[in-house]
């Protein structure tokens, strides 16, 4: 039985540590690489084998994935000094989970997309 969470193909991403590194699931920023299949998480570690499909799912002008990898990093407000830092201490793995499952709903919403372009709903016979 499916328990309502849709992960094909994001279970496949890569997690590369970097050997020699301390084990750290903080994010300070993120960055993609220049062809959009890794995302350098921090230091330690890089998520690997980005689907390029996943990028088809967009917010506005933008890909889902790419508004996170923008969003979730640490900022501080110049004004005020209040840091936002989307870091969990109770939950360290949090980040690397969204990303698999923002991964996962883009393709899943991609594929339901093209099946429904296919069907021939509102067409005069």
């Amino acid at each position: 039985m499916n328990s309502g969470v849709l992960t094909p193909k994001s279970d496949k991403l890569d997690l590369i540590e970097t050997p020699d590194m301390p084990l750290d699931w903080c994010v300070k920023q993120m960055k993609f690489s220049k062809d959009k299949t890794q995302i350098k998480y921090n230091d330690f570690l890089t998520v690997a084998d980005i689907p390029a499909e996943a990028f088809q799912y967009r917010l506005g002008n933008r890909a889902a994935l790419e508004w996170v990898v923008d969003q979730y990093r640490v900022k501080i407000d110049n004004r005020s000094g209040i840091v936002n830092n989307p870091n969990r201490t109770d939950n360290e793995t949090y980040i690397v989970d969204l990303i698999r499952q923002v991964i996962s709903v883009s393709l899943e919403t991609v594929r339901i997309v093209e099946r429904l372009s296919a069907l021939d709903i509102g067409r005069e016979t």
